[in-house]
């Protein structure tokens, strides 16, 4: 039985434009994606029943390599990870990077659904431990070692590499790293 989803389109904007700005170059980056996308299943139920949108502040915007703007550098991190995304380039504003939007579904955003991920007490010693002398880049592979862990991440998906993007997305869209824009 396959699951029906629910959509939000979640948009990052630079903090220095007006509301009403930062809302139209979230709409621009809406439809850029939607012409890159407009015929696939999550776009069109996004489309014709969730319609949800959540404008992040994104920070800085700026394509100096030696001082590159948050936003830019958030573009990256996306890229990185093999979202679907679609950005805005202001031609008003220099042809700056003014707005990425990418869709996610529930299991991002529903922490009453999909809780976040609980250590139980009786591993929590072990895991300090073993966090100790880690780099963090070792983290995540600690945590798997958990059983608790893999069945709290394999509820996401039966497929790793799906599951292992929600897992990131909650994190990237967390409030510790975005607030409302």
């Amino acid at each position: 039985m396959k699951t029906e989803r629910t959509y939000r389109m979640y948009g990052l904007v630079p903090y220095n434009i007006s509301p009403i700005q930062q809302a139209i170059q979230y709409g621009h980056a809406v439809v850029e994606y939607a012409n890159d996308h407009f015929n696939e299943e999550d776009y069109q139920k996004w489309a014709r029943k969730d319609k949800t949108f959540i404008i992040l502040n994104g920070g800085t915007t700026n394509i100096n390599t030696e001082r590159l703007g948050s936003l830019n550098a958030h573009m990256e991190t996306i890229y990185e990870h093999g979202l679907k995304f679609a950005m805005f380039y202001e031609p008003d504003l220099g042809d700056q990077l003014t707005a990425i939007v990418f869709l996610v579904d529930d299991r991002v955003w529903d922490r009453e659904t999909w809780p976040d991920y609980q250590m139980p007490y009786t591993e929590q010693e072990s895991f300090k431990d073993m966090k100790k002398n880690a780099t963090p880049e070792e983290l995540p592979g600690i945590l798997e070692s958990f059983e608790s862990y893999r069945i709290w991440f394999n509820k996401f998906s039966d497929k790793y590499e799906e599951a292992e993007q929600i897992v990131w997305l909650r994190d990237f869209t967390s409030p510790r790293n975005f607030r409302l824009a």
